[in-house]
């Protein structure tokens, strides 16, 4: 019994901006040195942008001599200084955001590579109550977002405050009273900004976690599209889905619509801005307080003023979508990890395959104890057999010798030792384990096989392959043991994907067994074949095999019959049906 599957909504609570941004920047630090040159040439772009103007100013402030009394060399001069201003600007501005699309894709890079490895160390817990496709968009869409958001919008951001302080700072140099005209503007800026970021930024946030919602069911539907076509069951699918996507698309046009009301209106405000600037220049220079090449100077610092603005608030938009993004992936991360093995923790070594469970009990919930009091004693060599019917605690039983979950009363023994004292590392790899649900990888045949055992040859594969009576078959593919295995083993037969895991166990060399429903998915013929091959796997080693076919447990040394999570019979095959009790009965109706 696995557990249980959690399908609530994920938590879509925005989180501390503040601290979310700290562990993007930890991560742009790994590139300090790049960012900072990048930064210095973002300075270095702005300081040709932002000395365009005066240059310009300056040209026009030539043509106030009068006509026939203009220097036109002195033009000349400006307007050429203004033109290598402008190419140096784009010059570096191209240098920049090349630079930093790389930082945001190794900063990427590096993220998913931290999501995996822990990932590869969270519990099985975890991936039992949480949807793969919600997990799978935290991978590749919120890191996207986030890569996304360093390599265009931050430097976008800081470049566009350093045109916002230089220009203000140039408008003051050039006329304080003409500044005073964007008195209203700028506080009405700030103001409406930091008002719709309160609104946005949790909208946002529930638009990413609707989208890994709608993620993980695509997932599952794509992973049972068979089932769903065998039941016909498309439209209701369909309908799901619709459901989930509008769901999905609300969030998304609850976030962006509003969102995209910033540039326009904060446009609007800074078009009020110009108009006061330009009554109030006109009015200046009437009086003889400004000159003409000014109020163009100051005129196209307001516009590079507002722009950068406009700019902002629509890229905030974007900021706040990359901030709910982080927060998922960092959710992630600091989700707690499987329990750290003891200080004094020993390397499992010569493991003799000796395993005692004492009064074990055990549920997945707290509350709802599936095993009461369990007593199991494997000597090693012995074939220990585990039926019962569907729910009854077979397969966490082997959750709890595989210490996928440990027991909450009781202990796991393993060669007279509580298995906690063991790594987990070493334990785990002490048994070799053949699943009903068969997971084989994209790869060659020969790569799947050998996947338990490092360096294996040849040789060794192929005489596995020929144990478990799939070496004919894998001959009889196009490039044999080099045929390259479909996603999730798409274009083998579920039969063959279970042989070639019954073959990568038996090239496995280890002292224990698992064997859960090993044969559930090839026909009686085969079955008969495979069997022989595992009793020969099973010589001399530790075995605990989950049955239903009772036909294939005859051989065991015990049978362990299970129901709500007691042992309500133990025996050999001939004892228990000797008793006529429920093994019996189990027994009897696969025959009637």
């Amino acid at each position: 019994m696995a557990g249980p599957r959690d399908r609530t909504r994920p938590q879509s609570r925005p989180k501390d901006a503040r601290g979310t941004l700290a562990r993007i920047i930890r991560y742009l630090m790994a590139y300090r040195y790049l960012v900072l040159l990048f930064l210095l040439c973002a300075f270095l772009s702005n300081i040709g942008n932002l000395m365009g103007p005066r240059f310009a100013g300056k040209a026009i402030g030539v043509t106030e001599a009068g006509p026939g009394k203009v220097d036109f060399a002195l033009v000349r001069r400006y307007a050429l200084w203004m033109l290598t201003a402008y190419v140096g600007s784009n010059v570096m501005s191209f240098l920049v955001n090349f630079g930093m699309m790389r930082v945001g894709r190794r900063v990427a890079r590096n993220m998913r590579r931290d999501v995996f490895a822990k990932l590869m160390r969270m519990p099985v817990s975890f991936f039992d109550t949480h949807q793969a496709g919600d997990i799978i968009s935290r991978v590749s869409y919120d890191v996207d977002v986030v890569s996304t958001c360093l390599s265009t919008d931050v430097i976008q951001i800081l470049t566009s405050v350093v045109t916002v302080a230089g220009s203000f700072t140039m408008m003051c140099i050039i006329s304080p009273p003409l500044v005073l005209c964007m008195a209203f503007t700028i506080p009405a800026s700030i103001l409406f900004t930091r008002a719709m970021g309160k609104k946005t930024r949790p909208r946002y946030a529930r638009r990413s976690a609707a989208y890994g919602e709608m993620n993980g069911f695509a997932e599952e539907m794509f992973t049972g599209q068979k089932t769903i076509l065998a039941y016909a069951h498309e439209d209701a699918m369909c309908e799901r889905f619709r459901t989930i996507n509008r769901t999905a698309a609300e969030a998304y046009r609850d976030a962006d619509g509003l969102g995209m009301t910033m540039g326009p209106t904060i446009g609007m405000i800074n078009n009020f801005g110009l108009a006061a600037i330009g009554m109030g220049g006109a009015a200046l220079y009437l009086l003889g307080a400004v000159g003409l090449g000014q109020i163009s100077s100051f005129v196209l610092y307001s516009r590079k003023f507002s722009g950068p603005i406009n700019e902002i608030s629509n890229i905030i938009n974007e900021l706040y979508s990359a901030l709910a993004a982080a927060e998922r992936i960092f959710q992630l991360l600091d989700q707690s990890e499987e329990e750290p093995d003891a200080a004094d923790a020993a390397e499992l070594e010569n493991c003799r395959g000796h395993v005692q469970i004492r009064d074990v009990s055990f549920g997945y919930v707290p509350g709802k104890t599936i095993l009461h009091d369990l007593n199991l004693e494997a000597r090693p060599g012995q074939t220990i057999a585990i039926v019962g019917p569907t729910g009854a605690g077979k397969t966490t039983i082997i959750n709890l010798l595989m210490r996928f979950y440990d027991a909450s009363e009781g202990a796991v023994l393993l060669d007279e030792r509580d298995c906690r004292d063991y790594t987990r590392r070493s334990l785990r790899r002490s048994y070799a384990m053949v699943l009903q649900d068969t997971w084989v990888f994209h790869g060659t045949i020969f790569d799947n096989i050998a996947y338990g055992k490092a360096g294996a040859t040849m040789d060794e594969v192929v005489a596995a392959a020929k144990a478990a009576r799939i070496h004919n078959t894998i001959m009889r593919l196009p490039e044999g043991y080099n045929t390259v295995i479909s996603e999730d083993g798409g274009n083998i037969s579920k039969g063959q994907k279970q042989l070639l895991t019954i073959a990568r166990a038996m090239l496995y060399n280890n002292n224990m067994l698992i064997l859960d429903e090993a044969t559930s998915n090839v026909d009686t013929a085969t079955e008969r074949q495979v069997q022989k091959a595992i009793r020969s796997l099973m010589k001399d080693r530790t075995c605990f095999v989950i049955a239903h076919r009772l036909s294939t447990i005859q051989n065991a040394d015990r049978i362990l019959v299970l129901d709500h999570g007691d042992v309500v019979e133990q025996g050999t095959h001939e004892s228990l049906m000797e008793c006529r009790g429920f093994y019996y009965r189990l027994y009897a109706s696969q025959f009637e």
